[in-house]
């Protein structure tokens, strides 16, 4: 009995011999008796095709092998949305990338080599990003913008606009990094601030960069009437958060033609407004209206909201008196920052906590005030302004997923160059997340990039006519309906 292996032959057992015609004839049944035992147990017996694919298996390298799942999704989406109008190869691939492993632009140019075979140095990535703030950013913002109109059907009736800071890591201040207040509690960091403006359900309208030492509710009006210039937005209702409440801001948009919806500070309100609000006996989900001069202020009340507001009172005073029986408290501790407004001072150096303040502030426990000019119902004005939690969803996902912060960039160019790819990659992100959502897939957007990671494609030769193949190796059930999801939606 012999085996053909690659062309060379082997004696796999000898059965007998004979010179007797009919002994050979028994001699030949009991090989192919033999033959299909040893079929029928494939350790002891390679066939000639296993051999062939053995063969074929060990002249693969790791090079051919390469991690497709990324961009057969993430760059999928990217061309839907437009951005592959951009016509810039390495855009496309730090935006991909950055979706899939937000790393630094040294780890970024290491993935691309190892796990897409795309070589790239590291000098040319920052050649790149020196030139890209100026030439891509208008091009992405209104690629993103006529993306974010077509989902929403043309309705941009409402935009919602929102600011966070973005600390680095070291470098001294210069004209953009700027230490100031941070809403990261870096402090003693370097910082710039990101302006972010979105419509319903957090879909990408445009952002801007300020100073890290700008008052936050002076970034308003600007990057307002600089987006309406740019895309021709009608005086949209805008709803931002009580940060950018103040009376300036107000009265510019007034001026402008604006309506808004922003959160209010009740506490600033004036005193018999103030009683009213704590003198009444809201029941859940309640709400009064106060009448003013050129707007309305919206008072509600939600349980949830209260068990929530006590339960953070009572932790910053614990964590007070934590503070007070370790001595580290002072003089210089009283302010009206946070829960330190329950601090007093006793004596000339005795610092207590001002337990009357504390119970006095359980008054204000469940309740949230809305400013507004516009003449929407109460409901209506405090449903839009929930909608707000999508932009700092936003943020969190910006900082988090895509691994916006910290910044190590020192230049401008390249802080500004690197924001632009993070609002590319969020804006494809956003649209995974409402193509998830539309097909009714019970998979999170994490879940989704994971399990591109390993969806593989193998590159090989055709030995006889050598043209170049490349095949999509079979993936499991959750990648193969991610993919024709995909596939179907854009």
């Amino acid at each position: 009995m012999i085996s053909k292996t690659a062309g060379r032959y082997k004696v796999v057992k000898t059965i007998g011999s004979s010179f007797s015609e009919q002994r050979i004839e028994e001699l030949v049944e009991e090989g192919k008796e033999e033959i299909l035992r040893l079929e029928r147990q494939p350790g002891l017996f390679v066939l000639e095709t296993d051999a062939v694919i053995e063969s074929f298996l060990k002249t693969l390298e790791n090079g051919q092998v390469r991690t497709v799942g990324p961009e057969l999704v993430f760059g999928t989406i990217y061309d839907s949305i437009g951005f592959g109008a951009l016509e810039s190869e390495l855009f496309r691939h730090l935006v991909v990338a950055r979706l899939a492993f937000p790393l630094s632009k040294l780890k970024t140019v290491e993935y691309l080599y190892r796990f897409q075979g795309v070589r790239i140095e590291v000098d040319t990535v920052y050649r790149f990003l020196d030139k890209l703030s100026g030439e891509l950013k208008e091009q992405v913002e209104q690629i993103g913008f006529a993306h974010t109109k077509r989902v929403l059907e043309g309705d941009l009736s409402l935009v919602f606009y929102d600011l966070t800071t973005l600390y680095f890591e070291a470098g001294d201040e210069d004209d953009l990094r700027k230490t100031g207040f941070s809403k990261d509690g870096k402090h003693s960091n370097p910082q710039i601030y990101l302006g972010l403006m979105v419509g319903l359900g957090g879909f990408a309208i445009g952002y801007e960069i300020f100073e890290g030492n700008i008052f936050e509710g002076h970034t308003l009006i600007p990057l307002i009437e600089k987006m309406s210039a740019r895309f021709e937005l009608s005086k949209p209702v805008i709803v931002a958060d009580a940060g950018l409440l103040n009376r300036r801001n107000i009265e510019d948009l007034e001026a402008r033609g604006y309506e808004y919806i922003l959160g209010a500070r009740l506490r600033n309100e004036r005193g018999a407004v103030k009683d009213e609000i704590t003198g009444k006996d809201f029941r859940n989900g309640e709400h009064t209206v106060f009448e003013k001069e050129r707007s309305r202020l919206i008072v509600q009340y939600s349980e949830q909201r209260a068990k929530k507001d006590g339960h953070n009172r009572r932790r910053g005073l614990k964590r007070l008196e934590k503070l007070i029986k370790s001595g580290k408290l002072t003089k210089a501790s009283l302010n009206n920052r946070g829960y330190n407004r329950y601090l007093t001072m006793k004596g000339e150096v005795s610092v207590e906590i001002d337990m009357e303040k504390f119970d006095r502030d359980r008054r204000w426990d469940g309740l949230k005030g809305y400013e507004t000019n516009c003449g929407l119902l109460p409901n209506e004005i405090i449903g839009h302004y929930r909608n707000l939690w999508q932009i700092e969803k936003a943020f969190r996902m910006s900082k988090t997923d895509l691994r916006i912060r910290p910044v190590y960039h020192r230049l401008r160019h390249r802080i500004e160059a690197h924001i632009c790819l993070s609002f590319t990659a969020y804006a494809v992100y956003k649209e995974l997340e409402r193509i998830l959502k539309q097909a009714d897939f019970e998979l999170s957007v994490e879940k989704a990039t994971e399990i591109t990671q390993n969806i593989y494609e193998l590159e090989i030769i055709l030995p006889q006519s050598l043209q170049t193949r490349k095949i999509i190796l079979k993936t499991d059930d959750l990648q193969t309906r991610l993919l024709q999801i995909i596939q179907k939606k854009v």
